[in-house]
C-alpha cells in the first residue's frame, strides 16, 4: 500500500513539511530510468547513480495538482534531473525547463494557474544524517637532503616517498601534516639531511617519512648519510643507505658509490625513491636515482629524485628525474644545484670552494571523494575539486604544515 505525506511527513534543510493538506501525495517505487512521466498526486524517488533523468510534468493540470520528486541516492548533482514541463508553464515561463543539480534535492511544486503555472513551494537539500566512513589516500614525502661540500661530493639523498590508503574516516576526524624542509647547502663536509614529513591523528595510523641522507664528502670519514634515500658517496667514502628507518613498501634507496682510481674522481649520486643513485666514473658524477610518478593531486607529477654527484672532471651528473639537483663540475661554476621545492628531492654535490645544492622541501598530498571533503583546513593547503577518472575527487596539497578536519 503506498504511504502518503500525511502519514509520513518529511523535512529538507529544516523547510518542507507535509505535504499540502489538499489531497495528499501518493509515493511511487523508486525511479531508475533517463525518462519519467509524472502524474499529479504523486511522489517520486529518483535514483541517478548511472544516468540523468528527464521528467515529463502532465499536459494538462488542475489548480491544487501538486508532485513531488525526492533524490533517492543523494546523487542529483552528479546525474541532474530535468523537468520537461510541456505546454504549461513553470514559474511563468515557457522555457527553459528547470533542472535540479543539488546533492540530496527535494522539490515540491504545486499547479497554481495558467499565468504561473507550476511553482515549488519547497525545494532545498536534505541533511545528510548518517555520514558513513570514507576513505582518504596519501603521498607523504619527505624534504630531500642537500648534497655534500668540498670537491667531489656526493648527491643529496631524496626525502622518503610513501602512498597508501587510510580506512575509516569519520566526520570530525583530525589529521595533522607535517611537511619537512629540505637539507640546508653547504661548502664543506657531509650535506644537511632533510626532515621528515608526516601524517596523523587520533584512531588513525602515524605515517612519517624519513628526511633524505646527507651527499657524502671526498674522505672516508664523511661517508653519505642514511635517510628516505641514501645520500651519495665522495670517491672514497661509502653511499648511505636508503629505507631507513625500515618502511614496507620501502621509501627510498641507497645512494650510489664514487670513483677514486685518479686522475679523475667523481662521486655518487644520492638514492632516488624510485632507485638506487647512480656510480660516479672516469666520464663525471653519478646521476641521482629517478623519482616517482603520481597522479593522486590530479595529474601526473614526478616527485623525489636524488641529486647528482659532484666531479672534478667535465661532465657534471644530470638530474634524476624528479626534481633533483644535479652535481656540480669544474667545467661549469662548480656548485651542485638544488632540488626543487616540494618534490623531495635531493640537492647536487659540488666541487672544490662551491657550494652543495640545497634540497627540495617535502609534500604531503590527500585525496578523497568530493562529497566528503569538509573544507576544514589550516595551513592553506592548495584545494582542487572534481579530480580523478571520474572527476568526482578532492586533492589538498599541503606545501607547508597544517591540518583537515573530516
Amino acid at each position: 500500500m503506498s504511504g502518503v505525506t500525511g502519514d509520513n511527513p518529511y523535512r529538507a534543510s529544516g523547510v518542507i513539511a507535509a505535504a499540502a493538506a489538499g489531497g495528499g501525495v501518493s509515493w511511487q517505487a523508486v525511479t531508475t530510468g533517463t525518462t519519467l512521466t509524472a502524474v499529479a498526486g504523486n511522489g517520486y524517488p529518483i535514483n541517478t547513480t548511472s544516468n540523468v533523468c528527464t521528467v515529463t510534468l502532465p499536459g494538462s493540470a488542475s489548480v491544487g495538482d501538486q508532485i513531488i520528486f525526492t533524490d533517492y541516492a543523494r546523487t542529483w548533482n552528479s546525474y541532474a534531473v530535468t523537468l520537461d514541463q510541456g505546454s504549461l508553464k513553470f514559474q511563468g515561463y515557457d522555457d527553459p525547463n528547470p533542472e535540479y543539480d543539488t546533492k540530496g534535492e527535494s522539490v515540491h511544486i504545486v499547479y497554481m494557474d495558467a499565468t504561473q503555472g507550476w511553482i515549488p513551494i519547497n525545494d532545498g537539500a536534505v541533511a545528510d544524517e548518517v555520514p558513513q566512513p570514507y576513505d582518504i589516500d596519501f603521498l607523504v614525502i619527505a624534504g630531500g637532503a642537500a648534497g655534500g661540500g668540498t670537491s667531489n661530493a656526493g648527491g643529496g639523498g631524496a626525502g622518503g616517498y610513501r602512498t597508501a590508503t587510510e580506512t575509516g574516516f569519520n566526520t570530525g576526524t583530525a589529521i595533522t601534516i607535517t611537511v619537512g624542509d629540505g637539507g640546508a647547502s653547504v661548502s664543506s663536509g657531509q650535506g644537511n639531511s632533510g626532515s621528515a614529513s608526516s601524517f596523523s591523528g587520533s584512531g588513525l595510523t602515524t605515517i612519517s617519512s624519513a628526511g633524505g641522507g646527507g651527499g657524502g664528502a671526498t674522505n672516508v670519514s664523511n661517508p653519505g648519510l642514511p635517510g628516505g634515500s641514501g645520500g651519495g658517496a665522495g670517491p672514497e667514502g661509502a653511499a648511505g643507505a636508503g629505507n631507513t628507518p625500515t618502511t614496507d613498501p620501502v621509501q627510498g634507496y641507497d645512494g650510489g658509490v664514487g670513483y677514486a682510481p685518479g686522475p679523475s674522481y667523481a662521486a655518487g649520486g644520492g638514492g632516488g625513491s624510485s632507485e638506487v643513485g647512480y656510480d660516479g666514473s672516469s666520464g663525471g658524477g653519478g646521476n641521482g636515482g629517478d623519482g616517482v610518478a603520481s597522479s593522486i593531486s590530479g595529474s601526473s607529477v614526478t616527485r623525489g629524485g636524488g641529486g647528482g654527484g659532484g666531479t672534478d672532471v667535465g661532465g657534471g651528473a644530470t638530474i634524476g628525474s624528479g626534481g633533483a639537483g644535479g652535481g656540480g663540475d669544474a667545467s661549469t661554476t662548480g656548485d651542485g644545484s638544488p632540488g626543487t621545492v616540494n618534490t623531495g628531492s635531493g640537492g647536487g654535490g659540488c666541487e672544490t670552494a662551491h657550494n652543495s645544492g640545497a634540497g627540495g622541501k617535502g609534500v604531503v598530498v590527500l585525496s578523497m571523494p568530493d562529497e566528503n571533503y569538509s573544507g576544514t583546513t589550516t595551513g592553506s593547503p592548495t584545494v582542487a575539486t572534481g579530480q580523478g577518472g571520474g572527476s568526482d575527487t578532492t586533492t589538498l596539497v599541503f606545501t607547508g604544515s597544517g591540518s583537515y578536519t573530516s
